[in-house]
């Protein structure tokens, strides 16, 4: 997540970096912004940006026309063509405001089978990214794509995959196989241009960088670096000018840099080097109190000279290749050398990766008017860069789990929920963090604030791409979590969005042993009105036998194992919707009888609070008293059936407040 990324992401994972620089994201719990972007908003950003700059492969049309026609559309093309950004913007063409965006995983944990229906939603626009799969792995998904796509065009939904270059294809697959050729690359460098405001003039260094065949991601770097160029460069050098610092930057420095640091023999000159790197671009107040808690965190000695005989910070920074801008901001006088001090301090000092963690935590609770949360979560994003780079996730993921156990500020829980994201971001490591988090979630003893922690990554940064799995991580934080309904919250908030989302938490519930916490967690997700709203083809979740069954189990165990007190409200609910509800509203009076006649032993009691609770719904009716009685009436009724007596007498006439008269 340096600021060498660029605003091309190939497979990115969501919330996606989107332009140039580092990725901030906004986090709540007690840490709660209300203001915080929702996970749905974060994609939608995403995929509206790379449709802005995104130069249409050959073959775009013909897969749009394709997946008009038939919901389905394979997308076949060498690495580097665009293809899996090509297949988000399709995708983002066929929100219609139902279902949702999700990356379908088939192999990973809580992943559905690609031939089980319950994996499609109605209007869920799904992508399958296969780019990266073996033979064995492409086979295994082609003997289910039949059945996927059957349960595509049954719910109006659509499915892009992105198959594996060179690899066959069935042939009753071919019909939907769209081949796609790269675009030109100087349209690619010139949309980037345009998109960072900076004008286009011909200039040998581009043509020479063209030349070669490159993936559009090189080409987007490439425009990126000339931005920032530009922004580095004197008001007398131009574009060309721009174009070859940019070149530049693009060299490797190892040689430069390992000579710089060997002659920087003291400590404090090398901490200084260090500190502006991962700092670059703060304020020299910044760098220089950030610097001494780095010789401080290494026990370092202190300086012995005395204060004004000591070298400014002006003369220090021109020891090490920079300086300070007339805003006081510091950054070095080459292009992206922070990027190549970085990786040099970590590949060849291995034994400051430890200690500078524990820098990194201290330096991000650091407060003062030039330490604003972006700055904090670009030095966060930089020692992530490092760990990702060199293959060390499961590092970064124990840091962040370090960050939130210890006793934990605000700007520590920030910064683990910052690290986890750029784990969670990263194309090759990505999957790993998902199944750390879903160990963490489900099995693992949670100390301090990591919890909230966890539930902040999974709601607003695994569910972006993939609900499902955010579903199940958040279903497990809710069912242990204590003292909090954090976790609950963002849960109902999730399968609000979707009524398969809603469906797969019911049917995962009633596999469950529904204790007292499980009942706790099914109780808002069996919100009547969802429920009763007709969302599939015209018919509604209550209508379903599979959901029937899920919910009447539920309601059984509530009833049996909790007070009558805390379903109460719930199934109030319950009956002011079936006041309004048609024939639905009928679904939901059985489906509470049912569940209270399968009580067994205490079957007499359930329908005795069952009424109860109708009579006590009677006095706050959003339709009226009269139609809150005759609900009652209709309750006591199918009450009355399922203990085989006949019709009851007509209920006591109520007053005009609602409650029954003496």
């Amino acid at each position: 997540m340096s600021e060498h990324i660029s605003t091309w992401v190939e497979n990115p994972q969501a919330p996606m970096h989107t332009g140039s620089g580092d990725l901030y994201v906004t986090i709540g719990t007690q840490l709660q912004d209300p203001d915080r972007p929702t996970f749905r908003r974060l994609a939608d950003d995403h995929l509206a940006w790379l449709k802005k700059v995104l130069v249409a492969p050959a073959g775009m049309g013909a897969a749009r026309h394709k997946l008009t026609d038939t919901g389905t559309a394979i997308l076949d093309g060498p690495p580097g063509s665009g293809r899996t950004s090509m297949a988000r913007v399709l995708l983002r063409e066929y929100d219609l405001g139902a279902g949702v965006f999700h990356e379908l995983l088939p192999d990973e944990e809580d992943e559905l089978s690609l031939s089980n229906p319950a994996l499609v939603g109605t209007g869920d626009r799904l992508l399958l990214d296969l780019s990266a799969a073996t033979a064995v792995q492409w086979a295994a998904v082609r003997a289910d794509l039949s059945a996927l796509r059957k349960a595509v065009q049954e719910h109006h939904a659509h499915l892009v995959v992105v198959m594996p270059y060179g690899l066959p294809l069935d042939p009753d697959l071919q019909y939907y196989r769209i081949k796609i050729d790269p675009p030109d690359g100087l349209q690619v460098f010139r949309r980037h241009l345009r998109i960072h405001g900076v004008p286009y003039e011909p200039a040998p260094t581009v043509t020479a960088f063209l030349a070669e065949s490159r993936p559009i991601r090189e080409i987007a770097d490439f425009a990126d670096l000339v931005r920032r160029a530009r922004e580095a460069a004197s008001t007398e050098e131009g574009f060309a000018q721009w174009c070859e610092t940019a070149c530049k930057a693009r060299d490797d420095r190892r040689v430069e840099i390992a000579t710089l640091v060997a002659r920087l023999r003291e400590g404090p000159q090398r901490a200084l080097l260090l500190t502006v790197a991962m700092l670059h671009g703060a304020h020299a107040d910044s760098i220089h109190r950030a610097a001494q808690l780095l010789l401080h965190t290494l026990k370092s000695p202190p300086e012995e000279q005395p204060l004004l005989e000591c070298k400014d910070v002006a003369e220090r920074l021109s020891e090490i290749s920079a300086g300070a801008e007339p805003d006081g901001h510091v950054h070095f006088t080459e292009l992206d050398y922070d990027a190549a001090v970085r990786a040099h301090f970590w590949d060849h000092m291995p034994d400051l990766r430890q200690p500078l963690g524990t820098w990194v935590a201290r330096s991000v609770e650091s407060s003062g008017p030039y330490v604003p949360r972006e700055l904090r979560n670009g030095l966060v994003a930089r020692l992530a860069e490092q760990y990702l780079r060199t293959g060390r996730g499961e590092g970064l993921a124990f840091l962040a789990e370090n960050w939130s156990t210890t006793p934990a500020s605000r700007p520590r829980l920030e910064a683990a929920v910052h690290a986890l994201t750029c784990g969670l971001n990263d194309p090759a490591q990505g999957r790993n963090f998902r199944q750390w988090i879903y160990q963490w979630c489900a099995h693992r003893q949670l100390k301090g604030e990591f919890a909230q922690v966890l539930v902040q990554v999974c709601a607003d940064v695994i569910a972006a791409s993939h609900p499902d799995q955010a579903l199940f991580r958040l279903y497990h934080l809710a069912r242990r979590e204590q003292g909090t309904t954090r976790a609950l919250q963002a849960l109902v908030d999730l399968v609000a969005t979707s009524g398969r989302l809603r469906r797969r938490l019911l049917d995962r519930l009633a596999r469950s042993p529904l204790s007292p916490a499980e009942l706790r967690i099914f109780l808002p997700a069996c919100d009547p009105d969802p429920l009763s709203t007709p969302y599939d083809n015209g018919h509604a979740l209550i209508e379903e036998n599979g959901a029937r069954k899920s919910l009447t189990n539920g309601w059984r165990a509530v009833l049996k194992e909790l007070p009558h007190a805390e379903w109460h409200p719930y199934a109030q609910r319950w009956l002011h919707t079936a006041t309004d509800a048609g024939h639905r509203g009928d679904l939901l009076l059985d489906l509470l009888v049912g569940a209270a006649d399968r009580c067994e032993d205490r079957r007499g009691t359930a329908f005795a609070a069952l009424y109860a609770s109708a009579r006590a719904a009677e006095r706050t009716p959003p339709h009226g008293t009269a139609r809150a009685a005759a609900t009652t009436n209709r309750l006591l009724q199918k009450i009355s059936a399922a203990q085989g007596l006949g019709l009851p007498a007509a209920p006591p006439p109520t007053t005009s407040s609602g409650g029954s008269t003496p």
